[in-house]
């Protein structure tokens, strides 16, 4: 397939295609590893002329294995459009060194997770992700920065995630019937809650 004008999705693609992390495909285009995080954050950002220009030599000297998988990423898909009539908004709250999470209760296990809510007709994400916040966790707190979205890998969900700052409040489980417990923990901790591989990069990137 011919790319006639990258966008930060395009790119982003490529880069799973090339099979790269953020640092190496920078180094692989010639880039800061920041652009290529604003493109994980904003998928419909269109990049400059110069950079089109760095994509497109990348593109034009991937293998065939290389483009066929872009070719594939690029695709929309059933799931993807499902994905846009149901949406979640993800509140990565932080106070200090310190970010929040939730332990879900699932259907055969516990799994920590950032507080998040479903984004109904004519609500916005940023503030269902307050919202639900102080509702799962008795946490006041304001949205600083969207981290970007994704469909998710696991659930097929279109997810977008919002880097908030807490404000007041105390931590308290008020969902029980959802989550078993909520916490404070440390930032470097994180992977030990949640597997690194589950983490949208750009929330990793936020919290370094």
């Amino acid at each position: 397939m011919e790319v006639v004008t990258w966008t930060g999705r395009t790119a982003c693609a490529l880069q799973q295609a090339l099979r790269m992390t953020n640092e190496q495909f920078a180094e692989h285009l010639d880039v800061g590893v920041r652009t290529v995080a604003s493109w994980h954050s904003a998928p419909d950002m269109v990049p400059k002329n110069d950079t089109q220009q760095l994509l497109d030599t990348a593109y034009e000297r991937a293998s065939v294995s290389v483009i066929r998988r872009f070719a594939a990423l690029s695709r929309p898909t059933p799931m993807a459009a499902q994905a846009q009539a149901f949406r979640v908004a993800v509140a990565v709250v932080t106070r200090g060194a310190e970010v929040l999470l939730v332990c879900r209760r699932g259907d055969d296990a516990l799994s920590w997770q950032f507080p998040a809510g479903t984004v109904k007709p004519g609500r916005t994400g940023a503030v269902v992700a307050v919202e639900e916040t102080r509702a799962e966790t008795g946490i006041r707190c304001a949205v600083r920065q969207q981290l970007g979205e994704r469909v998710h890998p696991k659930t097929g969900v279109l997810v977008e995630y919002h880097l908030a700052e807490y404000l007041m409040g105390e931590a308290e489980n008020r969902d029980p019937d959802e989550n078993s417990d909520v916490a404070w923990v440390p930032r470097a901790d994180l992977t030990r809650f949640i597997p690194e591989q589950q983490i949208f990069p750009p929330i990793l990137e936020a919290l370094a």
